[in-house]
Order: C-alpha cells, then structure tokens, then sequence
C-alpha cells in the first residue's frame, strides 16, 4: 500500500501527522498549521504547537526561552520523549540478567510474597508481612521468564513511549510507579500469604488505562487500545499462573491518575495530579497495613 503523503488529505481521510505519516490526525500547529499526532503535540496557551515551532520559537515572535514548552498534561517538553521508558526496559533487563546468573535466591529475597511458611523445612520465608515493604516496588522489576520479560518489554516500549511524549518524564513516571504499587497492594491484599509474585506487567496495564483515557480526550479512535486491552484482559483470567491481582490493581490505578493529569484545569493541574498520585499511594500504605494485620 502506498503511504499517504505528511499533510495530504482527501474527501476519505483526516490529514496525516508531518513527523509521522502513519498516523491520521485532527490537530494542527496553531503557529505553522501543519498536522501534529499526540506525540507531537506541546500544549500551548491556546491550542498546540509542533516540536519545530516551539523549538525555534517561530511564527509569533517569541524567543524559545520565552516559556517552557509544555505537554498536554503540562509536564515540560524533552529532546528524548521516550528517555524515561528506555531506562525502565533498561533496568529489568539488567535485573533479569541478574536473576538469571545469581539464581533463585536473588528472586526470592526480592519478589512479592506476603508470608510462606515451609514445613517439610520447618522454616518461613520472610516477606512483606514481616515488614519486608520493598518487596512491593521490587517485585516490579523482576520476571519469570524469557517470555515473560519479553512481553512485558515490548508492551512497555509500544506504549510507555507516546504515553511519556504526551504527559512529560515526572508524571510519566509518578504514573508508572503509582500503577505498578495498586498492583502489588491488590496482589499482596487477596492473593494466598505463601504465593509469590512478579512483574512489570501492574504498571503496564496502569499505562493502558492512561493510554485509554488520553485517546478518549483527544477523541481518537479507542478501538485498537480497547481490543488490546481485551485481548490482555482474557489471557490474564483465561491462563493459570498469571497474577490477575496486579492487572487489575494497576489498571484501575492507571485510569485514575491517567483521567487527573488529562483533565485536570490548568490553573491547578499539578496539584490534582500529584495530589492523586499522592492518594493511590496512601490506598497502597492503607492496603499494605490491613493486610499485614490480617497475617500477623
């Protein structure tokens, strides 16, 4: 098939994006006019801008160090959009490593695991009840296996890249790490004391929930993301093995502070951002704290 050319449109189509030619969009440059896809797009006092005319600061005299640029969620415009996302599929890979040449001692000390008692042993090993609280953020970074990593890598790639384009690397990153602990507090709350838990996969369905949400409030089509997430849905009730508190615990989060950094007023944008992500957190310390009640 032929690739339609950046900015050509005819009586079927929506113009495409001049960066992207892939993508269709109904936004443009308030400076030069040209379409812009979310990725592109810098919030702007009125309307958006794309990266050339904020980055030379054309069409309306204004000198580039004038104002920050900013994205849609107000967060601040960065040379690299996707530096945040490579140092998180970074890190797990470098962990993974670790796991794979140290062994099964290093993922033990380190994955989610509320209370396991041995008997055949007549020892437990220790986890989160025993104060052990780490074992939430660290189990994020660990993985199962080849497969497990795998998927979970190139989910974060495809989605953690345009979502931190569009929301900026602080609250990129207060998403991902908010997400990714509702999933460990859900998994450590309902999953059994000696069943241990491990994965990225709680902050990249909370990144499928924001992604949902910030398609909605650029009115795009939702269909791909909702059929994604569908599809990711089923096999996390439909296989054995697979840790459905944390999908669900993440997803629920990522829809939450996804729907406060999209829709929050300008006036007081960071505020209610933050401020959400502040209160999914207190849920995690509320949830972590029953819960240890309940096995201590």
């Amino acid at each position: 098939m032929d690739q339609v050319p950046s900015g050509s449109q005819d009586a079927q189509s929506l113009p495409t994006c001049y960066r992207h030619p892939d993508r269709e969009t109904g936004i443009r440059c308030t400076r030069c006019e040209r379409p812009i896809c979310p990725e592109c797009m810098v919030s702007a006092s009125v309307g958006f801008q794309c990266p050339e005319c904020v980055r030379n600061g054309s069409g309306t005299g204004h000198a580039p160090s004038a104002s920050a640029p900013r994205t849609l969620a107000g967060g601040t415009v960065a040379a690299d959009p996707r530096l945040v996302t490579k140092i998180l599929v970074g890190v797990n890979l470098l962990l993974f490593l670790v796991q794979m040449s140290v062994g099964d001692r290093f993922t033990d000390r380190f994955d989610l695991i509320g209370r396991a008692w041995v008997p055949e042993l007549g020892s437990s090993l220790q986890g989160v009840a025993e104060g052990q609280w780490y074992r939430l953020v660290t189990s994020m970074f660990l993985h199962g296996s080849i497969m497990h990593i795998a998927f979970n890598m190139l989910s974060l790639w495809w989605i953690g890249g345009p979502l931190e384009a569009a929301l900026g690397r602080a609250r990129y990153l207060a998403l991902y790490f908010a997400s990714g602990l509702a999933g460990s507090a859900l998994t450590y709350l309902l999953a059994e004391q000696n069943q241990p838990s491990l994965g990225a996969s709680g902050a990249i369905f909370g990144l499928f929930g924001a992604t949902a949400i910030l398609m909605r409030r650029l009115k795009y089509d939702m269909r791909p993301v909702v059929i994604l997430l569908v599809i990711n849905l089923i096999i996390t009730f439909g296989w054995s093995g697979i840790a459905w508190e944390a999908h669900v615990g993440g997803l629920v989060g990522g829809v939450l502070i996804g729907y406060a950094m999209v829709h929050a007023p300008r006036e007081r944008r960071a505020l209610i951002q933050y401020g959400v992500c502040a209160l999914m957190l207190a849920a995690v310390v509320v949830i972590t704290l029953v819960r240890t009640a309940q096995l201590t």
